[in-house]
């Protein structure tokens, strides 16, 4: 008896052995499962994380472009869009809501007359062009066109081809305007007024067409002289052409490029104005900071492929120089819009007397972006 007890003991003790020897294998089987399940799911979340934040971004990019409000620019070619490239490049016109298409235009009839057309929203042109045609005295009428913001004072520049040193070389040779009715034409005159030329007598002016093409038609020698736009004349200089003077020079105040639109579109459409004029004013901004200096002049170079590293630097000079830079937070200068008038009381036809520079800026627009700009 006393050895069959002891047998069943023992296989009993066997049993329970074997027992917890399979419960310790199922225990480690467990915990490997489990940190296996882990290493895994960790190994995944490596593998699709970045995907996963890719994805995220491309959705969040087509929710903001779909909510992009779309606003069509009609600018003249040249450096002096370069806010305009600094808003694109660095998202400021994006961060404002704004999706901005820029078109070149080829002349100030081309771009004023599509402005009044709606064809496009918003100009950078000359305030003379928008109070030409809202008196009566442009290929159109525009009755709402106003501005809204400032630009520059106007950069303007008479270069002449080589042979021509002086004012008074200009007799009997022609100097060339955009059109003779708008834009900056009535300041060449008053310039060379001054210097005692008088229009038709000394000198004739035939139409060449915008900035650009004034500039190609200078190069190729078709006309002794020309207003230009800074920095037009750096690359003129360059190529042996002379400077005769500038606008500010001869006229003082006086207001160049601001931001224009039709009236009723701008009303209609007020927040997209306000957050194009913050998002320039901020351009303007980083463009002053001499800590973006060199990245500025790598957009310039981008925007202007047949410009060179020496004629960034000194356009960079030109545009931002304290003296007739571009003006800081977008502001306009009303006695310069006097200037304006001035000049086309004098010179515009049919004669008008203006004296008032109110009617043609609305200033709640650029009181608004300002606090937004902050």
């Amino acid at each position: 008896m006393g050895g069959g007890v002891a047998a069943r003991l023992g296989r009993a003790g066997r049993q329970t052995d074997f027992a917890l020897r399979l419960a310790h294998t199922c225990l480690l089987d467990r915990i490997n499962f489990f940190f296996t399940s882990i290493y895994i799911e960790k190994s995944m979340m490596t593998f699709f994380r970045p995907l996963l934040a890719a994805l995220l971004i491309c959705i969040s990019g087509l929710s903001l472009a779909q909510n992009l409000k779309p606003v069509n620019l009609i600018v003249f070619p040249g450096g002096f869009n370069w806010p305009v490239w600094v808003a694109q490049d660095k998202g400021l016109f994006t961060r404002q809501g704004l999706d901005v298409k820029v078109t070149p235009t080829p002349n100030s009839t081309f771009q004023l007359t599509g402005l009044i057309e709606g064809k496009f929203d918003i100009a950078m042109t000359a305030i003379d062009n928008l109070i030409a045609y809202r008196e009566g005295q442009g290929a159109a009428l525009g009755p709402d066109l106003f501005a809204f913001m400032g630009g520059d004072t106007g950069f303007l520049r008479l270069v002449t081809v080589p042979e021509v040193k002086t004012y008074a070389d200009l007799r009997g040779k022609e100097v060339s305007v955009d059109a003779l009715t708008t834009g900056y034409a009535f300041v060449l005159l008053d310039m060379l007024e001054r210097n005692g030329l008088v229009k038709d007598r000394d000198y004739t002016t035939p139409a060449a067409g915008g900035v650009l093409q004034r500039y190609q038609s200078l190069m190729d020698k078709k006309h002794a002289g020309t207003l230009l736009i800074s920095p037009f004349e750096v690359t003129a200089q360059a190529r042996g052409f002379n400077v005769l003077g500038s606008g500010i020079d001869v006229l003082g105040k006086y207001q160049g490029l601001v931001g224009g639109a039709r009236k009723s579109w701008a009303e209609a459409n007020r927040d997209s104005v306000v957050a194009y004029i913050a998002a320039f004013s901020q351009a303007v901004d980083w463009l002053y900071d001499p800590a973006n200096k060199e990245e500025a002049i790598g957009i310039f170079l981008k925007n202007q492929n047949n410009s060179t590293r020496q004629a960034a630097e000194t356009s960079y000079g030109v545009l931002l120089s304290p003296k007739e830079g571009f003006q800081k937070k977008a502001q306009i200068d009303m006695e310069g819009v006097r200037t304006a008038l001035l000049l086309r009381s004098k010179y515009g036809v049919p004669k008008k007397t203006l004296t008032d520079p109110t009617p043609y800026y609305d200033a709640s627009f650029h009181t608004e972006a300002m606090k937004r700009a902050r």
